[in-house]
């Protein structure tokens, strides 16, 4: 089976792998606008060949992982080259744009959206890492517009991945995932920023620093060129949480010019039940 992969950084190059490990008759073949990144890729043994957009007719799969932006660009094209029975799966971050571009395209059918919620704060082919997908979930939108025998083919793969399949509208998947991952992607980087500006004046600040500190703002590593996509598609949500969030830091630093310490305690005791929330949420996975 040939398989294609377009955009080899963490969340490609680490699907590769494992499909590599897991599939001894898929041949890989590559695409990439970086040049080096299909050079690494090679060298690395994520992909068996480079390849370009002409050769696509030969698709038995294209897993399209590039940014979302990108995406919108990148995956209609891709439908227009591959043959009527290959399978193109869009693993992007944000799902409205993707679904309701491709709504009428005429090989909607070979289209699955999909968002496996993995990764690091790593980027490029050298971040692509075997069992990535272990345990994770995946999104999948609008499963039921994409053929039955195509949808087969993307859940084993998903399966000997070893991942966990629930299905959601594209909107609500945008609104959900910018609560989970795009705010705390935004205050890493302000975080950062911040510690980053203070730093000017005071050399000391990183030495005082501890895992704390380092834990909080390691998304703060991961690549702009990715995330500015991701806030500018899924703006009018991202807004939304910013807004419950600024509220939120607001109403702590009024507690605090009031010295209402009392009332800062029922806070942070009250929402040490995200203890049990993600307790739960990591025994469902298991």
């Amino acid at each position: 089976m040939n398989l294609f992969v377009i955009g080899l950084g963490l969340i490609g190059g680490s699907m590769a792998i494992d499909i590599r490990n897991l599939n001894e008759d898929f041949r890989i073949f590559g695409i990439d606008n970086n040049p080096d990144h299909l050079d690494e890729a090679l060298t690395l043994g994520l992909i068996d060949e480079k390849a370009e957009f002409d050769e696509l007719h030969k698709a038995d799969m294209v897993i399209v992982s590039v940014p979302v932006n990108a995406a919108l660009k990148v995956v209609p094209e891709v439908l227009e080259k591959v043959n009527d029975e290959a399978l193109v799966i869009d693993v992007g971050s944000t799902k409205s744009n993707i679904c309701s571009l491709l709504s009428e395209h005429p090989r909607r059918r070979n289209f699955l959206a999909t968002h496996p919620i993995a990764g690091t704060e790593y980027s490029g082919p050298s971040a692509a890492i075997p069992n990535l997908y272990k345990g994770k979930t995946n999104i999948i939108c609008e499963v039921e517009k994409t053929a039955f025998k195509l949808q087969e083919k993307a859940m084993k793969i998903f399966y000997d991945l070893g991942m966990r399949i629930r299905y959601m509208e594209p909107n609500a998947h945008d609104k959900h995932i910018a609560y989970v991952s795009h705010l705390s992607h935004i205050s890493s980087f302000m975080l950062g920023k911040t510690v980053i500006e203070k730093e000017k004046n005071e050399r000391d600040i990183f030495d005082m620093a501890g895992s704390g500190f380092e834990s909080t703002v390691r998304l703060a590593k991961s690549s702009p060129a990715m995330w500015q996509p991701i806030f500018e598609l899924n703006k009018e949500n991202v807004i939304e949480t910013l807004d419950e969030y600024i509220q939120n830091l607001q109403q702590f630093k009024d507690l605090m010019e009031k010295e209402d310490f009392d009332a800062i305690y029922r806070e942070m005791a009250d929402t040490n039940r995200i203890k049990d929330i993600l307790k739960g949420i990591s025994i469902k996975t298991t």
